[in-house]
């Protein structure tokens, strides 16, 4: 029979030792991305989807073996390949485990039809180099509509038919000519760079007027790898008149589109952008013609309205210089009426004055004040008996008021008030000792005496004494 099961571990070491299935995972995971890194995968796409998130989710596969990949919304974007189920790719990616389910995928960064890989890899790099000594800068505005179009494509291709069709039909005014060239194989750069350097040289040509489009319909990516010259990029960088790429469809995109003043992503779109439609032009001028029209006959009402108005107003001289006339006479009249008031006015104010200073006169004031001081003299002389007798009253009153309460009237009737050197009135027998100096006021006079014993009340009436000095 097998030991019972104990949650005692037998051996604490080796427990110490364990790792939880994370950290393991995470373990994995640095190891993983530190040994091996980023890395280029050739294989077959299989089980590609897409979910909501904007990720794309895919396995790589080949005979033998298969490797989960994970790419990302934010660089899914970046990815022009169709990505479909059974399509050879190159990818570039970082490996990685997904630590919460023990996976090991592939992070991808980059994705390429595994036949391409070179020619982009080689695009890639002298695209890098032109840009960075600053092939692509130029952007030089077109004339619009050009005086003269050049167009440098195949005479024989369905990109010089639709530019003419659009030119056609938008602005048949155009001038146009087509400089034949190859737009593929190895003989296409140069000839399109001896035609670039031809036309340059052309003293007719005005850069403010005319213009050269480069053009060709699509096709794959070895079709278009002309265009992807770096000569024939430098020759449009550095050419005199402004130029214009439209080399394949909207998802082409080549060196001489990056090095032109302006790109269109179809032939047809760049002749709509050289040129304007004739038939917006012309609706155009129709509203302009009705504006006219109607800002001419609205002028024509205004002017008529001023005229007639104009017209009312304007009358005889005879007619104005009466007018004038009677307005000086009524002038003249309230002239003479202003004056006539302001005299009244001056003198009214004049007489007030008058009044006012007589009323004021020195010898009145006088007078006045003279009189006031005599009746002033009079209330005095008879409001002094008056208050005499009235404070002699009062002063009487306070007076017996004090004999009533004076201390002087307690003494009158036999009381004395005992005092000590200091002058200090004695209460009591207790705060006096024997032999001690007293002096006693009395109703009449005062005694000088001396303390010959203290005693309490009954002490006092048998036996205390004070003998008088």
């Amino acid at each position: 029979m097998p030991p019972p099961l104990s949650d005692t571990p037998q051996d604490p070491a080796r427990d110490n030792e364990a790792l939880s299935v994370s950290e393991l995972n995470r373990r994995a995971r640095r190891a993983l991305e530190q040994d091996v890194g980023e890395v280029w995968v050739e294989g077959e796409l299989s089980g590609v989807s897409r979910p909501s998130s904007g990720h794309v989710y895919f396995t790589l596969k080949d005979d033998k073996a298969q490797l989960r990949c994970a790419l990302f919304r934010t660089r899914a974007r970046f990815v022009a390949a169709p990505m479909r189920d059974g399509d050879r790719v190159k990818v570039r990616g970082q490996v990685s485990l997904f630590e919460p389910r023990g996976d090991y995928q592939l992070i991808v960064e980059a994705v390429r039809a595994a036949g391409e890989g070179e020619l982009l890899a080689a695009y890639e790099r002298l695209k890098a180099r032109l840009a960075a000594e600053g092939v692509f800068a130029n952007a030089r505005p077109l004339p619009f509509p050009p005086r003269h179009l050049l167009v440098l494509t195949s005479p024989t291709g369905a990109a010089i038919r639709d530019v003419l069709a659009v030119l056609a039909a938008r602005w048949p005014l155009s001038q146009v000519t087509l400089i034949p060239v190859p737009v593929q194989g190895r003989e296409a750069a140069p000839a399109m760079i001896g035609a670039l350097g031809l036309l340059n040289r052309q003293s007719a040509l005005d850069p403010e007027r005319d213009a050269i489009l480069i053009t060709r319909g699509g096709g794959s990516l070895e079709d278009l790898w002309a265009f992807n010259d770096e000569h024939l990029a430098r020759a449009i960088f550095h050419s005199r008149l402004p130029v214009m790429a439209a080399v394949g469809h909207e998802v082409d995109t080549t060196l001489a589109d990056f090095a032109a003043d302006a790109r269109a992503p179809t032939p047809s779109a760049a002749a709509e952008q050289l040129v304007p439609d004739r038939r917006e032009r012309l609706h155009r001028l129709e509203r302009l013609a009705e504006r006219l029209t109607r800002a001419q006959r609205a002028r024509l009402d205004t002017d008529a309205q001023r005229l007639d108005h104009l017209r009312a107003r304007l009358r005889h001289p005879g007619e104005v210089l009466a007018a004038r006339r009677q307005q000086l006479d009524q002038l003249e009249a309230r002239l003479r009426r202003a004056m006539r008031a302001r005299l009244d006015q001056e003198r009214r104010r004049a007489h007030h004055l008058h009044q006012r200073l007589a009323l004021r006169s020195p010898d009145r004031l006088t007078d006045q004040a003279g009189q006031r001081l005599e009746r002033a003299t009079q209330r005095l002389h008879q409001a002094m008996p008056r208050a005499l007798a009235r404070h002699r009253e009062r002063l009487g009153g306070v007076v017996r008021e004090l004999q009533a309460v004076s201390p002087l009237a307690v003494l009158g009737r036999g009381y004395a008030i005992l005092e000590d050197e200091r002058g200090r009135v004695v209460r009591r027998a207790a705060d006096t000792t024997p032999g001690q100096a007293l002096e006693a006021r009395l109703g009449e006079g005062r005694l000088a005496l001396t303390v010959t014993g203290v005693g309490s009340d009954g002490a006092a009436a048998r036996g205390g004494k004070t003998s008088k000095r």
